[in-house]
């Protein structure tokens, strides 16, 4: 790689639902730094992309996961236990972004490390600006290591 030149961002978004996937690719498409983004749809899916396991052999290691809590097979609170749990896996940031206002599950976030908690907005404007303040701040912002 050439001086000055930075890898793309590698997001892995773990969502069931979508309309909010199709908004959350759409918003990070035109973010000004480069990134990358997988889905995963469910809990179980994102965990064998995470350790690249079965037919995710070949996932690419995220810089940072976007995760909703509510989600088939596998629980999202679940899957941060078990991410934050794994020695290989507890340094990538993890966002909760769900719809879930219940205090239960924000105080549980943030035992179980989450990096932040933030509620989707049920107005559609607010969504999108909700996630250009996640791409400004995590891709422009934030500093993250080399990876593989």
């Amino acid at each position: 790689m050439q001086p000055g030149m930075r890898n793309p961002v590698k997001i892995l978004l773990i969502e069931d639902n979508l309309g909010d996937i199709r908004l959350i690719e759409e918003v990070f498409k035109d973010a000004q730094i480069d990134n990358q983004m997988q889905v995963a749809l469910d809990g179980e899916m994102a965990m064998e992309m995470l350790r690249k396991e079965g037919e995710h052999s070949h996932a690419i290691r995220p810089d940072l996961v976007l995760l909703d809590l509510n989600l088939p097979k596998k629980d999202g609170r679940e899957v941060l236990k078990e991410i934050k749990a794994d020695k290989s896996l507890k340094c990538i940031p993890v966002l909760v972004l769900t719809t879930s206002t219940a205090e239960d599950d924000l105080v549980e976030a943030y035992q179980n490390n989450a990096n932040c908690y933030i509620t989707k907005p049920f107005d559609l404007n607010h969504f999108i600006r909700v996630v250009g303040i996640i791409e400004d701040f995590w891709l422009n912002i934030v500093k993250f290591p080399l990876n593989e």
